[in-house]
């Protein structure tokens, strides 16, 4: 916990006293005696997960092309590139199977 200085707004430094411990400032003679246990804690608001790839919306206009799909064997995928990496690597192709009941995903 940092705590600063109402005078100069320099973080006061934790020394030890004559007979307890106590904030100090170095650029002021500000002191504050620490009489009891000063402690908080502040947990950050995590941020709620996007999907990369643009939820169910991003497989909708997309192209097709003949890839076989790893789980059923069917000939059709759909298909599409998005840059995941730096800019000198190559995109990452994505493909997602046309058979109905299938619809497994896999990438390239």
């Amino acid at each position: 916990m940092l705590m600063f200085c109402p005078t100069c707004a320099n973080v006061l430094l934790v020394e030890e006293g004559p007979n307890c411990y106590r904030f100090a400032c170095n650029t002021c003679p500000y002191i504050q005696n620490v009489n009891r246990k000063m402690s908080s804690r502040k947990y950050p608001k995590l941020k709620e997960v996007d999907d990369v790839l643009g939820g169910s919306a991003a497989w909708e206009n997309v192209d097709s092309t003949n890839e076989k799909c790893p789980k059923c064997s069917n000939d059709r995928a759909f298909f599409m590139q998005i840059q995941t990496r730096s800019a000198d690597e190559p995109m990452t192709t994505y493909y997602k199977c046309c058979a109905m009941k299938c619809g497994h995903m896999w990438r390239d």
